[in-house]
């Protein structure tokens, strides 16, 4: 076995400075790759008409978007949802499931999207059914390519908006497992609003315990202040889920 005090300080130096630029280097590297999945969208056209799908697809690529088609809702479905922020045009009149009986049955809670329909059957019920179901937009065909595309870049924003709101809520909920059931407790009854004393006498522990478990939420959930730690909290859910 090699003599540790033979080991030049320096080199013992060098190599703390290496571990920890690696360290960096890789936490930086995952945030760029978060960044660029969130910055990363398509935007897939649901029409029945061929030729319409066509001319949709050249417009947005000639636009820099990504896009792709589909000859039905069916055929969409089978492809599973979005993973990236998207924007759907999709056409109310379909053949098979009709554009608002598929918008019925995307959440937006299960992926990325926001819907644009095109119809050139609109009526004012039918564009308020799908306006209040959360459409960006409804267009009446044949509308200009300045149309479609500002609403198509509406509908992307609002997609990417949900895209990191999950990826948020997907972070805290991580953060949030990694602390021990009393640390999870002091976090919930501290962001209650309870005194450090009157956490101690609910979980029936000193003080002090208290104040290391807080440390240790705060610490683990990236919380900078105690406001912060309250405003997680509150963001999760945790203060209606009681103790």
């Amino acid at each position: 076995m090699q003599d540790q005090s033979a080991i030049p300080s320096g080199a013992c130096a060098t190599a703390a400075a290496t571990a920890a630029a690696t360290a960096a280097a890789t936490a930086a590297a995952t945030a760029t790759a978060a960044a660029t999945a969130a910055a990363r969208a398509v935007v897939w056209v649901v029409d029945d008409d061929a030729s319409i799908r066509q001319a949709l697809s050249n417009l947005l690529r000639s636009e820099g978007l990504d896009a792709r088609t589909f000859g039905s809702a069916e055929e969409m479905l089978a492809g599973g949802l979005p993973t990236v922020p998207t924007c759907i045009i999709l056409d109310v009149r379909l053949r098979g499931l009709s554009g608002l009986d598929l918008q019925a049955r995307l959440s937006p809670g299960d992926a990325p999207f926001s819907i644009v329909f095109i119809s050139g059957h609109a009526d004012v019920r039918m564009t308020a059914t799908a306006m209040k179901a959360g459409a960006v937009d409804f267009i009446a065909k044949p509308f200009t390519d300045e149309d479609l595309l500002g609403a198509v870049h509406a509908a992307l924003d609002k997609a990417r908006a949900r895209h990191e709101t999950a990826r948020h809520a997907r972070t805290l909920r991580e953060r949030y497992a990694t602390l021990s059931p009393r640390e999870q407790q002091v976090m919930r009854l501290a962001a209650a609003g309870l005194l450090n004393k009157q956490i101690a006498a609910k979980a029936d522990i000193s003080e002090a315990t208290v104040k290391i478990h807080r440390g240790n939420a705060m610490r683990k959930m990236q919380a900078r202040t105690f406001a912060d730690l309250v405003l997680l909290a509150q963001s999760m859910g945790l203060l209606e889920a009681g103790d």
